[in-house]
């Protein structure tokens, strides 16, 4: 099956090198030029939109008759191994059946995933297989790819899935173990893992942290940083800080990605319930529960589409399924209406171009966001992806916003800027999976080139958040302002970038913490928290502390760490004046068990 240039550029320079402890030593469719897509409209169409339609030139659909899919898979794949900041998407869909003899190795923006309703309607007997070739065997770059809806008996009986951030292994079965290392276990830093089942063992090795919530696994062989848990069965016993494993019984509350898949001829999407202290797979006992959504009540957009185009597609009535590729926006998508969801294939790109916001939600219930990343454009953005409007204050919690593998990008691709990427305000919010990143390699970075003061900020009461990743932020990572927040899992890293400490300074305060709970705060919670520095421009540089909490008995922090990598940079604290300063190269974390 030909699969015509996309035009992606050569890899850009490579990240900065991190210090890191290691631990153990029916038939396909072609895809086309996104170039050669026609130029977006000027206006909404006057007529209503169809929903429905053909799944757009880059999602490639397999079925077990399809001619030579290891050449396809394996032509993908070298296009998208090192096209870090390409512009190549790919969604490449299974539909039910037993597949024999492959490997599909998954660069940057490619998407696997079954078309069953479960795991097992679509079964590999074969790999799916990220590793670190392209970058000399460091892991710690592979970012932007999903696996998801498989069963896969891998062929050495141990599957190798070495990634780093925002790349969600979802709705997975092994047969065997699960590598989490790159060939020759070189750095690495990863990861999610949600409502999977791994029978035999999986290694995380040089993984410096993961998060893996409401699946199984045979068996947990070790940790570096950070190991979190919650709702898994057979997950190892609590015992942070060594061996560092934070484990939850359950998940306060979880609802897993909307998935497309096929009923006999017909594509829908499937929409799982709500569980609250959530354990174990939604699929192990079965069915999975939920509801299903025809495709015809979506709008199946495809890169050329303009804002005008999917507002109108939502204002009709329709929700979105946005197909693989970039889309330039002048003014927000606006999502106004309860239920609505918003389903990406292949992390279609979402980019204001004028300073707009990407996306706004209204404070309505049950919205979904799923899958896919927001780009900030060259114009700074005040915001780029805000849930409910300022002072949202209706009552969600039977039925919340969902924002899961949706992730958030200022440079690396090229000059981006934004005050606050990702703002929530409805209450009850649930936060599955985000990796809010300003970027510390590629193009279009530098202290200000890429100005970008706050990743994450939550105003809501009652917000949950479920594998937060926040890094490299000018002033506050993650800034939480709402009532009853918690939070299971969050990684840091703070900006390399500045140039010295008065860059940093926040008053009489070195630095700003990578996570900070306001000061009114009177009840928040968290569990397996980690902020790493890496002053790399001005070694020099002290951090106060990692995180920043009001000292009231309703504020409740476990399992927390902060490490400076190979001496670039100290921390005097962990939390407030609390915990013991980072010191020398050694990469050593810090840890308090728990605040207060």
């Amino acid at each position: 099956m030909p699969i015509p240039p996309t035009g992606d550029p050569a890899p850009r320079t490579p990240r900065p090198a991190r210090r890191r402890v290691l631990a153990a030593m029916a038939a396909a469719v072609p895809a086309v030029s996104l170039s050669a897509l026609p130029a977006r409209a000027s206006a909404a169409p006057a007529a209503a939109l169809p929903g429905g339609g053909d799944l757009g030139p880059n999602v490639l659909v397999f079925d077990p008759a399809t001619p030579d899919i290891q050449g396809t898979l394996d032509e993908i794949f070298q296009r998208q191994e090192s096209a870090q900041f390409g512009e190549g998407r790919f969604a490449l869909l299974f539909k039910p059946g037993t597949y024999r003899g492959l490997n599909a190795q998954i660069g940057f923006y490619t998407s696997i995933a079954g078309l069953g309703l479960s795991p097992g309607d679509t079964t590999f007997h074969g790999d799916v297989t990220v590793d670190a070739g392209w970058f000399n065997g460091n892991a710690t770059q592979n970012f932007w790819r999903s696996a998801e809806n498989l069963t896969l008996h891998p062929v050495s009986g141990t599957n190798r899935w070495a990634v780093a951030q925002a790349a969600p292994f979802r709705r997975m079965h092994v047969k065997g173990g699960l590598n989490l290392a790159p060939d020759g276990y070189g750095w690495a830093s990863g990861g999610y893992i949600a409502d999977s089942r791994i029978d035999g063992t999986v290694g995380p090795y040089s993984q410096q942290q993961w998060y893996t919530r409401d699946s199984a696994v045979g068996g947990w062989n070790n940790g570096v940083w950070n190991m979190v848990f919650s709702g898994v069965e057979g997950a190892p016993a609590q015992s942070f800080p060594d061996p560092p494993y934070t484990t939850l019984d359950t998940t306060p509350v979880s609802r897993e990605k909307p998935f497309l898949y096929l009923d006999g001829a017909d594509y829908k999407v499937f929409l799982p319930e709500k569980r609250v202290n959530a354990r174990g797979t939604t699929w192990g006992s079965g069915t999975p529960r939920g509801e299903s959504l025809p495709l015809d009540r979506f709008y199946v957009a495809k890169p050329g589409a303009d804002v005008a185009t999917l507002n109108a597609a939502l204002a009709q009535g329709l929700n979105l399924l946005l197909t693989p590729g970039i889309y330039h926006l002048d003014r927000p998508v606006e999502v106004r209406r309860a239920n609505t969801v918003v389903l990406g294939l292949g992390y279609p790109t979402l980019v204001p171009d004028n300073g707009a916001t990407a996306m706004k939600v209204a404070d309505v219930d049950g919205v979904r966001l799923a899958g896919f990343l927001i780009d900030a454009g060259p114009v700074n953005s005040v915001t780029l992806l805000e849930v409910g409007p300022e002072g949202a204050s209706a009552d969600h919690a039977a039925n919340p916003t969902t924002v899961q593998d949706v992730f958030i990008r200022i440079g690396g691709a090229g000059p981006g800027k934004a005050t606050t990427s990702m703002v929530i305000n409805s209450n009850h919010t649930v936060i599955d999976h985000t990796w809010v990143w300003r970027a510390d390699h590629g193009d279009g970075v530098g202290w200000e080139t890429n100005r970008a003061d706050y990743g994450v900020r939550v105003n809501g009461d009652d917000v949950l958040a479920t594998g937060l990743f926040v890094e490299h932020f000018n002033k506050y990572d993650v800034e939480w302002r709402g009532e009853r927040g918690r939070t299971v899992f969050f990684q840091n890293e703070k900006a390399y970038d500045a140039p010295n400490q008065a860059a940093i300074q926040n008053g009489d305060t070195k630095g700003y913490a990578a996570y900070k709970i306001a000061d009114g705060v009177t009840t928040h919670e968290g569990w397996g928290l980690g902020s790493y520095c890496y002053y790399n421009v001005d070694p020099t540089i002290r951090q106060d502390h990692g995180f920043r909490a009001p000292g009231k008995p309703g504020v409740q922090l476990h399992h927390l760490l902060v490490v400076s990598l190979g001496g670039k940079g100290q921390y005097e604290h962990v939390i407030n004046d609390l915990g013991a300063p980072t010191s020398g190269t050694s990469t050593v974390p810090s840890t308090v068990v728990s605040y207060p």
